[in-house]
């Protein structure tokens, strides 16, 4: 028979429903709230007599099919419980255990998993309520109903249930656990709320707690179930007798200060005991052993318990006395941090790891996958109670104290802009007398600090107990091992000076009032800055500095669009800067660096190399840079890392430069400055410029000689004229001096004018003529003509040919032709370079011969009009290749900027010349 119940608590609608699934278990309820819902079952197994406690087991599991995901890594299938299930499982475990009857050891497993999530309701409180329902309409002597209930503080409004985005914002996550008439369990944290506040929360959760167990009771007559009646075995008497007889003296054994000489004296006496009560096992009539067993610790239990109602405590303390505490920091070498708290018999050691984001946990389950960047691990060795057992992994316990602790810690901790670290704090207990969780939280604070991590304000711990017997009840500062085991109450509470950051308690008896509960606070609150002011004496701040054994982890944020510009083709750039600082750079996709490395000089290195690297270029910038690559056109400068312009040969020096291995080699470093940054992101670069704007010399600039010329410098022209004899543009009586000399029969040539500054013959410096010499710096004609035009030979010819030239008649330098074509030009007849008479410069213009011989068509662009590499017979150079034909450094529509060969015009501005320097005949053209 299906039942179904439900009722809006909070903001949605619970339900729970039953006797549709698992119809053979001993209950089993679906619970739901929002579209979250989980199966929750209860069974029982046969008894197992004997067993001296309740053998209750709690299972909690979230398989991502719930949520539509798979399982992340490897394995598509689950595995052993996540921390999130194991601490879940806890969760489940501690309301319900008290509301068995008293004396039942029947084995009882209960277990849960989510079935579906909608991603905003947690499945596990709707788990603890679910089993908690199971457990009640069940068979099983489970006595009274119990619920629990997740509280937050968004805004100061509480809120109940509240879904995973109103946690982020809510300064508290409280669970809360309690009957009709009390409350039974509370796990919770918070961002250093005081007191007061928290027992509001408390209040307002012990509501809610309320309206859910109504909900309970309505399934519960809806679906009734015979309860099994259940009386806890009798001992015929044989307590009284033992307490009778035996109580004062084991009192002395008990009320003995030392843990060792106390557990000495209590197994002298039992064996005492024993011998007295069962002379001859083997009698008729003889005791049980077992039962005497068991009613000797009911008799620790009792005078335990009576002392401390009287006032009196094992150790002698008084009932609101800390026993001592001592306080040591960087006890441990090479950690990054290390610290052993001790308080009475308890010793905690605590030592603290840094580590980069590549260090952080990562977490994946039902919400999307996040990471850790605070990790508390907790380890609890047999040897700190004296016992032997094998070592194994952690268990609910370690997984359930490191979480406690690790929680309480969170809150004080730097923000992550400020202490990027991965922080990973290990606890190891070396004795344990009671507490050892919140001797973790006081010894994680001095590890931490002593690390030199700024923590926002110390934290420490305290554990208060409770006995209540009827009426009377005492509350217990600082519990002892024994003060927990026979207690009924472990209120653990840790905090700063200004509120408390984690709470848990945990109780053997069913509930305990609000009342209680504030006074449990308000002793504890008073012990923890007792605690607080004894470790500020050990430790007053956090240290100055890192440890020198500690990475150093600096940050920078780029433009997100410049990742790829560090990153580098296939990793280039972000390796060359980590294998040459010795650096880990970990970049993040919104454009944050996290540079990581030991050696703080090579970590602010790295952080220079990668700011420079993602940094923008800005034209008539000044750059100190590095020769990359040499080429004949010009030289090649990394003036940022991975970032390189070009300083053509004509921008290396105001001086002639015929070579550029003249001015400078690769891995030379010079000062050049930003001219230009084309359409395709290429740089322009000057030394030259550099070397004026910063007033230093030139090594490479020729001296003016007066006698070879008259007039300003090169470059003063205005550009007026046009001249159509290729003279300067208005400066027709300006003698630029002879032609340099080819390598032949001229002054510094062998034949023909070299364009440099020779005593004899030399054309002057052409006007922007749209065809005719393109203008370049001509530094002297060749014979009668002009740089740009064609004398009776070219500067490189040797003898009746030119320079560089194969071929068997006058051809130029360059070109393999056999007629008269000049190396570079492009055009058909007698028009230099910057003429663009029947083929531009990027395209395959016809000269009498192109360069490599290949008929009629030069080695340029193969699309008319492009800004060609290489120009061909009559044509200019490329930006970035080596011209081999006329065509110098222009930005016409056809020409390039390239070194122009012999033949070709000079650079200039105009539509169709080219510009640059010729190395041949040639003028510089300017803007038509």
């Amino acid at each position: 028979m299906k039942v179904r119940v439900e009722k809006k608590i909070g903001d949605q609608t619970m339900s729970l429903e039953t006797g549709q699934l698992a119809k053979l278990a001993a209950a089993a309820v679906v619970i739901q709230y929002g579209e979250t819902s989980v199966i929750c079952t209860a069974a029982t197994g046969a008894p197992r007599p004997g067993l001296d406690f309740f053998p209750l087991m709690c299972d909690y599991r979230e398989r991502t099919i719930a949520a539509g995901k798979f399982p992340g890594g490897f394995m598509k299938r689950e595995g052993r419980p996540t921390t999130k299930e194991t601490l879940t499982a806890r969760l489940i475990d501690r309301p319900i255990r008290p509301m068995f009857a008293d004396g039942f050891k029947d084995e009882v497993q209960c277990q849960s998993f989510v079935l579906s999530s909608d991603r905003q309701n947690d499945g596990d409180v709707l788990a603890m309520n679910g089993v908690a329902a199971a457990c009640f309409i069940s068979a099983l002597p489970f006595e009274d109903a119990v619920a629990s209930t997740r509280v937050g503080r968004v805004d100061g409004e509480f809120v109940a249930f509240p879904t995973f985005e109103q946690l982020e914002e809510s300064d508290m996550d409280i669970i809360v656990s309690g009957t009709d008439g009390a409350v039974t369990m509370i796990e919770g944290f918070a961002r250093e709320v005081a007191e007061d506040d928290m027992l509001a929360a408390i209040e307002f959760a012990h509501g809610i707690c309320k309206e859910v167990i109504g909900l309970m009771r309505e399934l519960a007559d809806k679906f009734p179930v015979e309860k099994v009646k259940f009386e806890s075995p009798s001992d015929n008497g044989l307590f009284e007798k033992v307490k009778a007889k035996y109580f004062d003296g084991f009192s002395e054994a008990i009320l003995t200060p030392s843990k060792k000489d106390r557990g000495a004296a209590k197994s002298e006496f039992k064996d005492k005991v024993i011998a007295e009560m069962i002379p001859d096992p083997e009698a008729d009539n003889a005791i049980c052993a077992d039962a005497l067993k068991k009613a000797l610790y009911k008799l620790e239990a009792a005078v335990i318990r009576e002392s401390i109602l009287d006032g009196k405590r094992t150790d002698g303390r008084g009932l609101d006395d800390l026993r001592d505490i001592e306080c040591h920091v960087d006890v441990i070498p090479r950690v990054h941090g290390s610290a052993v708290f001790q308080r009475g018999e308890t010793q905690a050691m605590i030592t603290v790891t840094l580590g980069t984001g590549r260090d952080e946990q990562r977490v994946d389950g039902l919400q999307d996958e996040y990471s850790k960047k605070f990790m508390l691990d907790y380890n609890f060795p047999s040897f700190s109670v004296g016992e032997c057992r094998p070592i194994r992994g952690p268990g609910r316990r370690e997984i359930g104290h490191g979480a406690l602790a690790e929680r309480s810690i969170k809150p004080v901790l730097p923000d992550v802009d400020d202490f990027p670290y991965t922080i990973r704090v290990v606890s190891d207990i070396l004795e344990s007398n009671g507490s050892s969780s919140m001797a973790t939280v006081c010894g994680t604070t001095l590890a931490l600090m002593a690390t030199g991590v700024k923590i926002k304000n110390p934290v420490a711990g305290i554990s208060v107990g409770l006995v209540k017997e009827d009426d009377r009840h005492v509350l217990l500062t600082d519990i002892l091992g024994s003060e927990d085991h026979f207690g009924d109450m472990d209120f653990k509470v840790a905090g700063s000076q200004k509120g408390i950051t984690g709470i848990q308690l945990d109780l053997k008896i069913r509930g305990i009032s609000n009342d209680l509960i504030k006074d449990a606070l308000a002793q504890s609150k008073e012990a923890r800055l007792e605690i607080l002011r004894k470790m500020l004496t050990a430790k007053p701040r956090p240290a100055e500095s890192l440890s020198q054994y500690a990475p150093r982890l600096l940050q920078t944020q780029i433009q997100s669009d410049k990742i790829g510009m560090l990153i580098g083709p296939g990793g280039k750039n972000i390796r060359a800067i980590q294998e040459e600082t010795e650096t880990v750079i970990e970049v993040a996709e919104d454009g944050k660096v996290t540079i990581s490395g030991t050696n703080g000089e090579l970590a602010d290195i790295a952080l220079k190399k990668v700011e420079a690297c993602t940094a923008t270029v800005q034209v008539g910038k000044i750059y100190d840079g590095v020769v990359s690559s040499t080429k004949e056109f010009g030289a090649f400068v990394e003036i940022l890392p991975g970032r390189d312009g070009l300083c053509h040969i004509s921008e290396l020096s105001n001086g002639y430069i015929s070579d550029v291995s003249d001015v400078c080699t690769v891995g030379d470093e010079m000062k050049v400055l930003v001219i230009d940054v084309d359409g395709n992101d290429r740089v322009k670069l000057s030394r030259r410029r550099a070397l004026e704007e910063l007033g230093l010399e030139d090594e490479f600039a020729e001296e003016e000689d007066n006698d070879d010329f008259d007039g300003g410098s090169d470059d003063d022209f205005d550009g007026d004229d046009e001249g159509d004899d290729n003279d300067r543009g208005g400066r027709s009586d300006r003698d630029r001096g002879g032609d340099r000399g080819g390598r032949g029969g001229s002054d510094r040539g062998r034949s023909g004018g070299g364009g440099g500054r020779g005593r004899s013959g030399g054309g002057d410096r052409g006007g922007r003529g749209r065809s005719g010499g393109g203008g370049g710096r001509g530094r002297g004609g060749r014979g009668d003509s002009d740089r740009g035009g064609r004398g009776d030979s070219d500067r490189g010819g040797r003898s009746d040919s030119d320079r560089g030239g194969r071929g068997r008649s006058d051809s130029d330098r360059g070109g393999r032709g056999r007629s008269d074509s000049d190396r570079g030009g492009r055009s058909r007849g007698d028009s230099d370079r910057g003429g663009r008479s029947d083929s531009d410069r990027g395209g395959r213009g016809r000269g009498d011969s192109d360069r490599g011989g290949r008929s009629d068509s030069d080695r340029g662009e193969r699309t008319e009009g492009d800004r060609g590499n290489r120009g061909g017979s009559g044509g200019g150079g490329g930006d970035y290749d080596r011209p081999r034909g006329g065509g110098g450094r222009g930005r016409g529509r056809s020409g390039g900027r390239g070194r122009g060969g012999s033949g070709g015009g000079g650079g200039g501005r105009s539509r169709d010349g080219g510009g640059g320097r010729s190395s041949g005949g040639g003028d510089r053209g300017y803007r038509d």
